[in-house]
């Protein structure tokens, strides 16, 4: 067999979309209040702990290990900014609003003859998931089920609910459900609250008890997660005082500019190494990272493998999960002019870019 054909038959079958974990729970096991407890994390760790999935939230829980605690803070907070975002975290810029909607009553959407409307997030309808295994990207579920639980279905068997963000997105939906002969309304990805998290993550991930955040009295703004058996969520006054859980991110934006070659040599001397991104899930945490950037675009851990046409992560892994702009990865590089590298774009849908390796950008080192 060729040699190249054999090398790159090799790259495939070791192409694998496991992540490590990216973010590292450290419980504090010192009464606080919630705004104490944010300061030790940020003077000690990264922040008060961020939680994305059920996995993080499987994590947070072993790093407690029991002890007797029955409630510990963790950094969603309440704010006086009541905004729509997808359930994959990106804030909603395309707006396709039905005739008088949202008329301001309810907290997630439907999809409703092309258009959408606000809707009671408990009401149990149908729902549409985005899928990466799908040739469409689409799957109809057809289960009556509430926001949350869809929301929680499309994760567990998919990627999560649809996202619709432009006029093009917008089309293709409406074509898989005129195909599909889905009728009434579906649940779409899209939903509303005013909660942030303590670092800014756009993470729109929650896991409130049932009837929760209530908001009694008028001054719940925080968050505590209850150490039952199933660790769900309660809103509550800061003055309370419990222990806490921290959180180390894995990923760290360098804010100085430097070539492709010095960023890597910088991550390998002070960390682990440029980054890889190898998930959707990764992607988001990398999309949290790079809004912090000083420059247009920051480099991965991505470089072009000249002789076989190939672009491979600096971990070794050939790019399976991919996130390319348009007109950028997938034609050959001229590489007889300039080696070329890979970055995010830190602005718009942070996409990846290819760029020559000698442009001077922020970067991403990870931790191992």
């Amino acid at each position: 067999m060729d040699q190249t054909l054999y090398l790159i038959l090799l790259l495939i079958a070791l192409c694998s979309v496991s992540e490590c974990v990216q973010r590292q729970y450290h419980f504090i096991n010192v009464r606080k209040n919630w705004t104490e407890a944010q300061r030790h994390c940020r003077e000690s760790y990264t922040d008060l702990a961020t939680v994305d999935n059920m996995n993080d939230m499987i994590e947070l829980k072993k790093s407690v290990n029991g002890g007797g605690v029955q409630y510990i803070w963790i950094g969603l907070e309440r704010t006086s900014v009541d905004k729509w975002q997808w359930s994959s975290g990106e804030p909603a810029l395309y707006l396709n609003w039905g005739s008088g909607q949202p008329d301001g009553r309810d907290e997630c959407a439907v999809m409703r003859n092309g258009q959408w409307n606000d809707y009671p997030c408990s009401n149990s309808l149908t729902f549409i998931c985005s899928s990466s295994n799908m040739n469409t990207g689409l799957v109809f579920v057809n289960q009556m089920k509430n926001w949350r639980d869809a929301q929680s279905f499309c994760r567990q068997t998919h990627s999560d609910l649809v996202s619709v963000r432009n006029q093009n997105e917008s089309q293709q939906v409406q074509k898989f459900i005129n195909d599909s002969h889905i009728s009434g309304d579906v649940w779409i990805g899209l939903f509303r609250d005013s909660w942030q998290w303590s670092d800014q993550s756009n993470s729109s991930f929650r896991y409130w008890e049932s009837s929760e955040p209530n908001n009694l009295g008028g001054n719940e703004n925080y968050t505590v997660v209850g150490l039952n058996a199933l660790g769900q969520w309660n809103d509550i006054p800061c003055n309370y005082q419990f222990p806490f859980v921290c959180h180390e991110d894995k990923l760290i934006l360098i804010r100085e500019n430097l070539t492709w070659p010095e960023a890597m040599r910088y991550c390998r001397q002070n960390y682990t190494d440029l980054v890889s991104v190898h998930s959707e899930e990764m992607q988001r945490r990398v999309v949290n990272v790079v809004r912090r950037a000083s420059t247009e675009a920051v480099w991965l851990g991505l470089h072009n493998f000249c002789s076989m046409n190939m672009w491979i992560w600096l971990s070794g892994e050939i790019v399976c999960y991919q996130n390319w702009a348009p007109g950028n990865g997938t034609t050959p590089e001229n590489c007889s002019l300039e080696k070329r590298k890979g970055a995010v774009q830190s602005g718009g849908d942070q996409r990846w870019i290819s760029r020559p390796e000698t442009h001077k950008l922020n970067f991403i080192c990870s931790r191992s």
